[in-house]
């Protein structure tokens, strides 16, 4: 993506936040990709992927104080001098940076920078509110700070930007419990490993009430699209989104956006066996965006693709 594209593929970020189209503006870019999730207080964590083939022209421009954590995944390989970094207007001293590193750094700390070469970084906006309540779900107090790094050879991060990467435009991650489970996990991650925690205890409670239960199998299958919220999903329940997604699993054996996902795989089967329907009216009416999403979806879960396993299924029969 040139720096001088002219059309956005996200929509406006209107809440102010360091993500998305205001996220590149600061780069002087008037591209982006992004998804967010609402956390407490309705703050928003988001995902932005910021490209340039040549770099920006000047440093970003300040970014306005906000009670979050931006943190970097490098795709591309940084050369050594391409980059530099100021921190409350100290200049800081950065290597030579290799794929799949991270940084992490305080949107109350004035972070601005200068890339002058070509490069691909996944940006994360972590607000401290929805990181403080996975603490106290951990029975932890709120964390005032969290460690400042450049270049972070952080495993788990990289795996995790790995897998996120192609959904990052992918109209399945927008407004999903996919999206939501997958802000919990790097959430509980950067608390383990940036806040200054040795690890984080898991409190033991049980899994879902029977109403809870019931009420929650009711709201998913209401839509197999996945129209409902993990913040929505716990609010029905009385409970917080931490707490309702760690007894959903307790009670099912596994996440929501996974039972969700695997009820939308059982609806498809059914309309293999019974319909001639094409494989992408077959999507849709199992709740999946595209034919695309379907298969992957489909051979993942199932181990084969729809319609390979109708052949079989069909000459067993």
């Amino acid at each position: 993506m040139n720096q001088q594209a002219n059309n956005s593929r996200d929509p406006p970020n209107n809440s102010g936040g360091a993500f998305g189209s205001n996220l590149a503006a600061h780069f002087h870019l008037n591209e982006s990709e992004h998804v967010s999730s609402t956390w407490p207080g309705e703050n928003l964590f988001a995902i932005t992927r910021l490209r340039s083939d040549i770099g920006i022209p000047d440093r970003t421009t300040s970014v306005p104080s906000e009670a979050a954590l931006h943190i970097s995944v490098s795709i591309l390989p940084v050369p050594l001098r391409a980059y530099d970094l100021w921190i409350d207007g100290k200049a800081i001293d950065v290597p030579y940076i290799p794929s799949l590193r991270t940084s992490v750094m305080d949107l109350q700390a004035d972070p601005i920078c200068w890339v002058g070469a070509g490069f691909d970084y996944v940006h994360y906006h972590v607000p401290k509110a929805g990181l403080d309540e996975i603490a106290r779900e951990h029975g932890i107090e709120p964390v005032s700070t969290y460690k400042f790094v450049i270049c972070e050879h952080d495993i788990v991060l990289a795996q995790l930007t790995r897998h996120v990467l192609p959904l990052i435009g992918s109209r399945d991650w927008k407004g999903s419990l996919a999206l939501d489970q997958f802000s919990l996990i790097l959430g509980a991650h950067v608390l383990a490993n940036y806040a200054g925690l040795t690890s984080l205890q898991v409190v033991k409670r049980g899994g879902l009430v029977p109403w809870q239960e019931k009420r929650a199998v009711e709201m998913m299958t209401e839509s197999l699209e996945g129209k409902w919220r993990l913040s929505e999903l716990a609010r029905e329940c009385g409970l917080s989104v931490s707490h309702f997604a760690r007894a959903f699993r307790k009670s099912f054996g596994t996440s929501p956006y996974r039972w969700l996902l695997e009820r939308r795989i059982d609806r498809a089967k059914s309309l293999l066996v019974t319909t001639d329907f094409p494989l992408a009216d077959i999507a849709l009416r199992s709740g999946f965006s595209d034919h695309a999403s379907f298969t992957r979806a489909f051979s993942r879960i199932v181990g084969d693709s729809p319609s390979r396993w109708k052949r079989v299924v069909k000459s067993r029969a």
